[in-house]
C-alpha cells in the first residue's frame, strides 16, 4: 500500500493518528518496528531496560522531537509498565497498539546445566513481559472499544529443538497467551495477534549460539535450516507488525505470523 500525503503535507501512512508502545526498542526488531510505525505516521513510545539505549534509538529515530518518547523499564516489572502505560496516555493522550516485542535469549544448554536463576529470567522477561504489558494497557483499551496488542513468540514454540527447553516453554506460552487473551477481548473489540520470527539478525543472535561457540559458524548453521537461504532480517518482522498492527488486519485476531524463511515447515 502506497503512502499517502495529508492535506498539511506531512506524512499519512498505515498508522497515521496512532499510537504505539513499542517494548525491547532500543534495538533489533524492536527499533525497526519502531522506526516503520514512525514512518508510517504514528507516534511511539520506546520502552527498553536501558535507558541510554531508548533514548539513542528515538533521537536517531525522531531527530526533530516530537513523534517518540523514550522510557527506561524491565518489562517483568509490573510498576514500571504501568507507569510507561501512563506516560504514553499522558504525554501522547491514548494507546493505540502495544508491541510486546522484549525478549531474552539461551544459548543451547543440556537441561541438567541450565541455571535456575537463567531459567526465571527467560520466563520473566519472555511470558511474565507479555503478561504485565498487556495487563497495563488493557483497561485502556477496554474503555476505548479499541486497540491492538502483538506478541513476539517465535518459531521455536512451534518447532522446539533440544537445548532450548527454557525459551521453547517460554514461547509457546506466548501463543496459548496471546490466543486466551485474543478471545477474552474480541468483545471489547482489542485484537490479540503474535509474530513468531525465526532466526534474525540481531543483537540477541549471539545470545543463542553462545560467545564461546565459534559465532560464525553457527550463525552458518542457523542459515542453512532456512528454506529462503538467510537469516531474517529486523525490517522483515518490523512489517509483519505494522500488517497486524494496521487496518488491513482488522478482522485478524488470535493469529500466529510465522516469518521464518520456511524454517518452521
Amino acid at each position: 500500500m502506497k503512502t499517502e500525503i495529508a492535506r498539511d503535507g506531512e506524512t499519512a501512512g498505515r498508522l497515521a493518528g496512532k499510537v504505539a508502545v513499542i517494548t525491547g526498542a532500543a534495538s533489533g526488531m524492536g527499533r525497526a518496528a519502531s522506526a516503520l510505525f514512525v514512518r508510517e505516521g504514528a507516534r511511539v513510545v520506546l520502552v527498553d531496560i536501558s535507558a541510554e539505549g531508548a533514548e539513542r534509538a528515538a533521537k536517531e529515530i525522531d531527530p526533530q522531537g516530537g513523534k517518540t518518547l523514550a522510557f527506561a523499564a524491565d518489562v517483568a516489572d509490573s510498576a514500571r509498565m504501568h507507569a510507561a502505560v501512563e506516560r504514553s496516555i499522558e504525554h501522547f493522550g491514548a494507546v493505540d497498539i502495544l508491541f510486546n516485542n522484549a525478549g531474552y535469549p539461551m544459548e543451547f544448554t543440556a537441561i541438567e546445566d541450565v541455571d535456575e536463576r537463567l531459567y526465571q529470567r527467560v520466563m520473566d522477561v519472555n511470558v511474565k513481559g507479555v503478561f504485565v504489558g498487556s495487563q497495563a494497557v488493557v483497561r485502556h483499551m477496554k474503555e476505548r472499544r479499541a486497540g491492538c496488542i502483538i506478541n513476539t513468540s517465535s518459531v521455536a514454540a512451534l518447532r522446539p529443538r533440544p537445548g532450548l527447553t527454557a525459551y521453547c516453554a517460554a514461547k509457546s506460552a506466548v501463543i496459548t497467551m496471546t490466543k486466551a487473551l485474543a478471545l477474552e477481548l474480541a468483545p471489547h473489540q482489542v485484537r490479540v495477534n503474535c509474530i513468531a520470527p525465526g532466526a534474525t539478525d540481531t543483537p540477541m543472535l549471539p545470545g543463542f549460539i553462545g560467545l564461546k561457540n565459534d559465532f560464525e559458524k553457527g550463525r552458518a548453521m542457523y542459515i542453512g535450516s532456512i528454506p529462503l537461504g538467510r537469516l531474517a532480517t529486523p525490517q522483515d518482522i518490523a512489517a509483519g507488525a505494522l500488517y497486524l498492527a494496521s487496518d488491513d488486519a482488522a478482522f485478524v485476531t488470535g493469529e500466529v505470523l510465522t516469518i521464518d524463511g520456511g524454517r518452521g515447515v
